[in-house]
């Protein structure tokens, strides 16, 4: 799975090239997709990597390519970047968005695999995660072909069995204390305590919530936006497909508990 982290040493810095921001709380400046960050080095480094949420450009820190970066710079474009071949730019810059959607599959359908309670369906998985795997594998050409769509469609209904089975077998159901079942935006929301536990918060709108000391244990947290919400003295242990960039969007303290492989920010309380 180490495969599907980032590696920037080597990668040709095409999160901060390839990709468009606004100007907002999360980035300090706009920027148009295939443009180059003004702090992008020569050498494809940050140059302001260690000040990043300081000089406004928080985004960055919770972005994850999921491995994407390195796999289109080193096996896709064979070590050719895209400054000393200009005439790649274009396609390796369009080539990273689909590479990045095909790995981000690769990471939850590899958590499934992981994931001993859904083992009646881990089969099912391993088939789909080779076919997904051979399609990050195919000439650039080939690669921007793909129809995305259909096959995030196929991934998810992996994704819900699993969510499915890992949270009926958790032995904790999710006992609202306050009529959240069915609930997405959470916006602002005053969660002190509160008791998701076994829930199904995909997709869930979390930001700027106060999640202190909420019991999160055995949810299915995917793609759930945890921008600016505080979970300190929070319970997340055993929840599903949480990613280290959500976590980094958040507040935290050293209370805070993660599942395992998730590691606390530097930018949390101690």
């Amino acid at each position: 799975m180490s495969n599907l982290f980032p590696d920037c040493e080597n990668c040709f810095g095409l999160c901060c090239v390839a990709l468009p921001y606004t100007k907002s709380a999360d980035f300090a400046m706009e920027k148009d997709a295939g443009k180059p960050c003004p702090h992008l080095q020569a050498d494809f480094r940050c140059q302001i990597h260690a000040d990043l949420r300081k000089k406004g450009f928080r985004g960055c820190t919770t972005f994850e390519c999921f491995g994407a970066g390195q796999k289109v710079s080193q096996h896709t474009f064979k070590n050719r970047d895209w400054r000393s071949h200009p005439g790649l730019e274009k396609e390796m810059f369009d080539v990273f968005p689909v590479m990045h959607q095909l790995h981000e599959m690769l990471f939850y359908l590899t958590e499934i695999l992981h994931l001993e309670d859904a083992g009646p369906i881990h089969g099912e998985v391993r088939g789909i995660l080779d076919k997904t795997e051979d399609l990050t594998n195919m000439e650039p050409g080939l690669i921007l072909a793909i129809d995305v769509q259909e096959l995030r469609e196929e991934v998810n209904k992996l994704l819900l069995k699993a969510s499915e089975i890992v949270r009926r077998n958790s032995g904790l159901n999710h006992k609202s204390s306050k009529n959240n079942n069915g609930r997405r935006d959470f916006i602002g929301a005053k969660l002190r305590g509160e008791v998701f536990c076994g829930a199904n918060l995909r997709g869930s709108l979390f930001i700027a919530a106060d999640l202190h000391k909420a019991d999160l244990r055995n949810t299915d947290l995917i793609g759930a936006d945890f921008r600016d919400a505080d979970l300190s003295g929070a319970n997340l242990m055993g929840s599903i497909f949480l990613t280290q960039a959500q976590v980094n969007s958040a507040k935290g303290d050293m209370h805070t508990k993660l599942p395992k492989g998730l590691q606390r920010p530097e930018h949390w309380v101690n």
